[in-house]
C-alpha cells in the first residue's frame, strides 16, 4: 500500500498569493512547522533544482528537513523532495506536491500530497500538514480582512 498523506484546505487568498507564501522566507517562518515546533533557521533557493533546508526545534529537540525543488509552476504547483533527519533512514526521499486551484471569487483550494513516506509515518505527516495548512490560512485570513 502506498505511503501517502493528503491534506486539503480552502484558503482566503488568490492562487498567486498562496503560491508565493511557499517560496518566501518570511512567510515560511510564520507557518511552516506545526506549532509548537518552530523554524530556527531556513535556507531556500526557489528555482527548479534549487535546494532548501529547514532547521526545526521543538521542546529542545532539533531536526533538519532538506530537499530539492522539482517543479515550480506559478501559481498552480510546487513539487519538492523531502528528507528528515529523524527518519530511520534520513537519506530517504519522499515527494511533496502542493497543488493550488481557484476556489470561489478570491480564494484558493490547496492540496498537499506527501508521497513515498517511510512506512508507518503517514498519520503523523497527515496531522502535521493539516496543522500547517491551518497555520497558513490564519495569516491569509488576517491580511484579507485588513485589506
Amino acid at each position: 500500500m502506498p505511503e501517502v498523506a493528503v491534506v486539503e484546505q480552502v484558503l482566503p487568498a488568490p492562487c498567486d498569493v498562496v503560491y508565493d507564501e511557499w517560496l518566501s522566507v518570511e512567510s515560511l517562518t510564520e507557518w511552516m512547522c506545526p506549532h509548537p515546533a518552530r523554524l530556527q533557521a531556513l535556507e531556500i533557493d526557489p528555482v527548479v533544482g534549487g535546494k532548501y533546508r529547514f532547521d526545526i526545534v521543538e521542546d529542545g529537540s532539533r531536526m533538519v528537513v532538506v530537499g530539492t525543488y522539482l517543479v515550480l509552476d506559478r501559481p498552480h504547483m510546487i513539487r519538492f523532495t523531502w528528507s528528515c533527519s529523524t527518519w530511520a533512514d534520513p537519506t530517504h526521499e519522499s515527494i511533496v506536491t502542493v497543488e493550488i486551484r481557484p476556489a470561489g471569487e478570491d480564494g484558493a483550494h490547496m492540496t498537499i500530497r506527501h508521497e513515498h513516506l517511510p512506512h508507518g509515518t503517514v498519520a503523523n505527516h497527515r496531522h502535521g500538514w493539516s496543522l500547517i495548512a491551518e497555520q497558513l490560512a490564519a495569516p491569509l485570513a488576517e491580511r484579507s480582512s485588513n485589506a
